[in-house]
C-alpha cells in the first residue's frame, strides 16, 4: 500500500536536520509546528539579535536557511514538499507551510542531505588554492534558477571596497554598547549551552594576507593553524535578490542554505560575512559599488575557499532540543 503522509518519526527527523542550518550568531529563531503532513515554519522575534540585526533581516534569512535544510532533508527521506511563503497576512511571524507529499529520492538529494551534518562555519584561514570557476558557475546558476543574483567578486578594487566596508561596519558596531553587550552574549559560550557561538568554534584571530576582516567574537579559544606566506584565495559570493521584504530575505536564506551544502558537498569550507550588510551605510556601499545589479538588494556575502589540511575538523555547533522549538498537534 503506497501512503500520501509521512509518519511522525519521519518527519521529526527531518526536522533534526533542518534546526542545523546556519542562523545569524547561532540564535536559531524558529519555531516548528506539525499537523499531518504539513510543518509550518514561524520566525521567534525573541531570540532576534536587536544591535545586530534591527530589522529582523538576518532573523528571517536564517529561517530561509532552515527551510531549505527541511526540503533537502524531506527529499532524502522520500518526500517532497510543496511551500506556501508568508501564506497569511495577518501573521508576519508565520514565514512557510509545507505541505509534504510523496518524492522518488535521487542520488543528489541523499547527497545534499549527508551534507547537512558535515556543514560547518569555517572562519580559520583557507589555502592559497582557487575555488575552480566551474563550481562557482555552478553557485551562479542554482542562484539564477531562484530569481535570484549571486555575483563572483573577483575585481581587486571591488574586494579593496567590500575590505573597507568590513572594517566600516565593524567599528560603526564596536562602538555601539548595546552591540558589545550582544556579542557578548551570544558568543564565547561553552558546554552545555545550546546556542550562541562557542568558544572552540571561534579561532584566535590575527590578521591574515588576503582574508577579510573578521568579526570579533568574545572569548575566542581555536587557535588557527599555523600557515605560510602565501595568502588566502577566497572566492566571495555576493548574493542579492530584487526585491528587499520579507519574501525576499526568505528566498535568500534557501539559496544560502543550498549554496553551503553544495560547497559542503564539494569539500569546500565557508563563512559568511554579513557585517557591511548590516549597518546601513555601509550596506548602500556594497550595492552602490560593488553590486553589479543595481536593482537589487545584497543580502549575504559568503567566504568560500579550501581549508587547510591540517586544520582538522571542527566541533558541530549546538542546537536546542527539538522539543523546544517544534510543536506536534494532536
Amino acid at each position: 500500500m503506497t501512503t500520501t503522509e509521512p509518519d511522525r518519526d519521519t518527519v521529526l527527523s527531518a526536522l533534526r536536520l533542518a534546526v542545523r542550518a546556519p542562523s545569524v550568531h547561532n540564535t536559531q529563531p524558529w519555531g516548528w509546528r506539525v499537523e499531518g503532513r504539513f510543518v509550518h515554519l514561524y520566525s521567534d522575534p525573541s531570540r532576534q539579535a536587536v544591535a545586530t540585526d534591527p530589522s529582523g533581516r538576518d532573523l528571517v534569512l536564517s529561517c530561509g536557511a532552515a527551510l531549505h535544510h527541511l526540503l533537502v532533508a524531506l527529499a532524502a527521506a522520500g518526500w517532497g514538499g510543496r511551500v506556501r511563503r508568508l501564506p497569511d497576512p495577518d501573521r508576519p511571524d508565520h514565514l512557510a507551510t509545507v505541505e509534504i507529499g510523496p518524492h522518488t529520492t535521487t542520488g543528489a538529494d541523499a547527497e545534499l542531505a549527508a551534507a547537512i551534518p558535515l556543514r560547518r562555519t569555517d572562519r580559520r584561514p583557507f589555502t592559497s588554492w582557487p575555488v575552480p570557476g566551474e563550481l562557482i558557475g555552478g553557485m551562479v546558476a542554482l542562484a539564477e534558477s531562484q530569481g535570484l543574483t549571486l555575483q563572483a567578486v573577483t575585481d581587486p578594487r571591488q574586494r579593496w571596497r567590500l575590505y573597507q566596508a568590513i572594517a566600516a561596519a565593524a567599528a560603526t558596531q564596536d562602538a555601539d554598547p548595546a552591540y558589545a553587550a550582544e556579542i557578548g552574549r551570544w558568543s564565547g559560550r561553552s558546554a552545555p549551552a545550546a546556542d550562541g557561538v562557542p568558544a572552540a568554534n571561534t579561532p584566535i584571530t590575527h590578521p591574515v594576507a588576503g582574508r577579510m576582516p573578521m568579526r570579533a567574537f568574545a572569548g575566542p579559544a581555536l587557535p588557527e593553524p599555523p600557515r605560510g606566506g602565501e595568502p588566502e584565495n577566497a572566492a566571495l559570493l555576493l548574493l542579492a535578490t530584487p526585491t528587499d521584504t520579507p519574501a525576499g530575505w526568505l528566498r535568500a536564506g534557501e539559496v544560502t542554505s543550498a549554496l553551503l551544502l553544495a560547497a559542503t558537498r564539494a569539500g569546500l569550507a565557508a563563512s559568511p560575512l554579513t557585517q557591511p550588510l548590516e549597518v546601513e551605510d555601509t550596506r548602500a556601499h556594497v550595492r552602490d559599488h560593488v553590486l553589479a545589479a543595481k536593482t537589487h538588494h545584497p543580502q549575504i556575502l559568503l567566504r568560500i575557499g579550501w581549508p587547510a589540511p591540517d586544520a582538522g575538523e571542527l566541533p558541530a555547533t549546538p542546537r536546542r532540543p527539538l522539543d523546544d522549538v517544534v510543536v506536534v498537534a494532536r
